[in-house]
């Protein structure tokens, strides 16, 4: 396991959807465990792929008490809605109030190709969407009403961090090594 650079505001990769894993061997298990120990570390409620330079469709999450991974995930949303504060490992201190739906029923399948369906409301919920749009090139920005998304962009734009090179990211050992094909 490795704690890995995260990739900020402005690089492509955050803006580029993922492709669905097809190949669930030894390297997708090594990039469940760079991402769970990434976002642990950060700390975080969640880490995609794609925020680690890697193009594959698969996140972590820890919420409500609970630490897991989905690959391929294909969310079922509520219709009941919940607005709360949102943040991101990719944009560091921004947060908005941001609107998602208050449940979700998730399936996929987890690092060893085994089906895997998560369910859960609010914070799981919240998570759970928010590292799934990672994976679509969605940003919690993008979620927030045109006030909001002002606001949120004139503050990335004073942030300390906003303009920094691409931090160097060690190259993934999956064959795709982060690329879209």
């Amino acid at each position: 396991m490795t704690i890995r650079p995260i990739r900020l505001f402005g690089d492509p990769a955050l803006r580029t959807p993922a492709r669905p894993v097809t190949t669930f061997d030894k390297e997708l298990r090594r990039l469940v465990a760079d991402l769970t120990e990434t976002m642990h570390a950060a700390p975080g409620s969640g880490l995609a792929a794609p925020q680690l330079g890697v193009g594959l469709r698969v996140f972590t999450f820890h919420a409500d008490g609970e630490t897991g991974h989905l690959v391929n995930p294909d969310l079922d949303l509520s219709d009941e809605m919940q607005e709360g504060p949102e943040g991101c490992l990719s944009l560091p201190g921004i947060s908005a109030q941001t609107p998602r739906a208050h449940g979700v029923v998730a399936k996929g399948w987890n690092m060893y190709g085994d089906p895997v369906t998560l369910e859960g409301t609010l914070l799981k919920a919240r998570a759970i969407q928010h590292e799934t749009d990672h994976l679509d090139g969605i940003l919690f920005i993008d979620r927030l009403d045109t006030r909001a998304r002002r606001e949120a962009l004139r503050e990335i734009r004073r942030a300390e961090w906003f303009g920094q090179d691409t931090v160097e990211v060690r190259l993934s050992p999956h064959p795709l090594d982060g690329r879209r094909a």
